[in-house]
């Protein structure tokens, strides 16, 4: 490029200059950076530019490609990167395709949410669930490669815990960076992340978006989708334009919605304007709207292109971010006078805010994590409406004893409005059978029950499913390969802690020592001698204390490889129900290593 050799290049030449790094930017671009570095004082010869001064430039194009993508692909198929499969007998015949606009938009969220903290404190994981995962656990000196895939076990077993699905995915797939399975799972954590602010909890005014004959349960059974799609379409009513959205893909395409949308939810002070209407080319009108949703700090997820082409994933979270950000909504609407706040149970999630209608109506369970986890399809968003069809139920059952379940007897689509109730009541009905046949207490449960919704008859079919894969998994791994029941992982505790030499036991899964939950600590050190740092362990007994002590076990237990999904309060509060699951788990951690070796 420097033809002459005199060591600088020709701003009249920067465009070629660019284009030859790969920085394909049309020419009204080009032009201004070119009027930018001139008029900045920064050019040391009027009209040139010093290598030094081109790779900070390309540098910065570079850093900037998410946020001002200047750089389009020319078709969809450009944009997808095909892939071999992750292991010799799947890499001849089976391809995975990923793409590029995911993988630069996850990496811009994980980049903006996480830059400012020097030792990334702020885990994607915890960003997306705060205190998931006890910093604590979290090997940070002198890694070596199996500190690192300790980190990614305690990473995916976390993840795995607020209810990703991490089927088929292992700390080495993270570590060798295979694609397709890091981005999925990326995906999950960050929407998980997205769609957590979407309820009466982070927002009561979401009860606006109600019409004149909806209750609040009607709000709980939609999904946060739909919750989106109602108040994207608020405040373009709010705004006096007649323009309804249906989905966030052919609907948007325009950047009509958006630029409306984005005017109407920002503070005045942040200067947001209508200018894209008056582009005709849909890719810049995209970009000036973008630059607007900039203005509000949420430019995040997605690209011009990703706009025009209507890439459904993206665009989802670009609106979930918007409005987590700006929900532009009354937070103390009247709908929400005199209804009661209380404390929901721990093993559905602690203080969570829930609303007394005739009755409690409670929603987004602990449990809810665990049934996402098993990679049921829809994904469970409220609990109880969303198991009111029966299907993720017997998706359950299957996953518990496989072929228990007659498929043949399930209603899998409701298309018939008027037969639409009667299959669903059919399908609990029958869900209720095969409880019973597998020895489930449903004294008093009915399928109409699961059909309606009821929180605490719902709650205790999810507890024995939850339970009876629990102790399935134990049963499988254990040497006899008999059924497993509480007594005996009780009696399995108190042997593994002996033969450990530690002094701490338990009687059963009520026992009062377990709050400050040294004993399940102890048994970590017992399964992974050498595991726990003591000094770490608070030991005077205190509530905050038992608490801090129960977040460090958790997260170790995870760090080992073992899948629990408790939260510490069920340890610091003794709830043993929940107890008996951190036993479990670690019960089946410390069988596993034994069936490889029999093996």
């Amino acid at each position: 490029i420097d033809k002459n050799g005199d060591g600088y290049i020709d701003l009249k030449e920067l465009r070629d200059a660019l284009d030859a790094c790969g920085f394909r930017i049309p020419g009204f671009k080009a032009r201004a950076i070119e009027e930018e570095f001139n008029n900045s004082n920064r050019a040391k010869i009027p009209g040139k530019m010093t290598l030094e001064e081109f790779q900070k430039l390309c540098s910065d194009l570079k850093a900037n490609e998410v946020a001002s993508t200047f750089k389009m692909a020319v078709t969809k198929r450009e944009n997808l990167q095909h892939l071999g499969g992750t292991s010799e007998a799947s890499n001849e015949g089976t391809t995975h395709s990923v793409r590029v606009e995911e993988q630069l938009a996850f990496s811009d969220w994980i980049n903006s949410n996480l830059r400012h903290d020097p030792d990334l404190q702020d885990k994607i994981i915890n960003h997306s669930c705060p205190d998931t995962i006890d910093e604590r656990a979290i090997n940070k000196k002198n890694l070596k490669l199996y500190t690192k895939l300790e980190n990614l076990t305690l990473a995916l077993s976390s993840a795995q815990a607020i209810g990703c699905n991490v089927i088929n995915i292992d700390a080495h797939n993270l570590s060798k960076g295979t694609p397709h399975l890091v981005l999925g799972l990326l995906w999950q954590i960050i929407r998980i992340g997205l769609f957590n602010q979407i309820t009466l909890e982070h927002c009561p005014g979401l009860t606006t978006l109600l019409s004149d004959d909806e209750k609040i349960e009607d709000l709980m059974k939609l999904s946060p989708e739909a919750i989106l799609l109602r108040w994207v379409n608020y405040h373009l009513e709010r705004a006096g334009v007649p323009r309804r959205i249906n989905n966030f893909q052919s609907d948007i395409t325009d950047s009509e919605v958006y630029t409306h949308l984005i005017r109407q939810i920002a503070p005045a002070e942040a200067d947001v304007n209508t200018d894209a209407l008056m582009e005709r080319d849909l890719h810049e009108r995209a970009e000036i709207m973008l630059q607007q949703a900039a203005k509000l700090k949420c430019r995040s997820f997605v690209t011009p292109q990703d706009v025009v082409n209507g890439v459904y994933k993206l665009n989802l979270a670009f609106v979930a971010n918007l409005f987590n950000n700006h929900p532009g909504l009354n937070e103390t609407n009247g709908v929400l006078d005199g209804y009661e706040t209380v404390e929901e149970t721990r093993e559905e999630r602690s203080k969570f805010l829930c609303y007394d209608l005739t009755t409690v109506n409670i929603f987004i369970l602990a449990y809810r994590n665990w049934i996402n986890s098993m990679g049921v399809s829809p994904h469970v968003n409220w609990l109880y409406s969303d198991l009111a069809d029966g299907l993720v139920v017997f998706q359950l059952y299957d996953i518990i004893k496989p072929n228990i379940v007659n498929w043949n007897k399930v209603h899998r689509k409701f298309v018939n409005p008027r037969k639409k109730f009667m299959e669903k009541l059919e399908n609990c009905n029958y869900a209720i059978e095969l409880g019973r046949e597998i020895r489930f207490s449903l004294v008093g449960i009915a399928g109409q029950d699961i059909n309606e919704g009821n929180v605490t008859l719902t709650l205790a079919l999810i507890w024995q499913l939850m339970r009876a894969y629990t102790l399935t998994v134990l049963s499988q791994l254990a040497e006899s390969g008999n059924p497993i029941v509480e007594k005996e992982i009780v009696q399995w505790v108190n042997n593994k802690l002996n033969s450990a030499g530690k002094q701490s036991s338990i009687r059963s899964f009520q026992d009062s020592t377990i709050a400050d939950a040294k004993v399940v600590i102890d048994l970590i050190d017992s399964i992974k001698p050498g595991a726990i740092n003591y000094d770490l362990v608070k030991t005077s007994g205190t509530e905050e204390d038992n608490l801090a002590n129960a977040k460090y076990a958790i997260s170790m237990s995870r760090k080992a490889g073992a899948r629990v999904y408790a939260l510490p309060e069920d340890i610091a509060e003794v709830k043993p129900k929940m107890v008996m699951t951190v036993f479990a788990c670690l019960m089946a951690l410390d069988y596993t290593p034994n069936m490889d070796s029999r093996q």
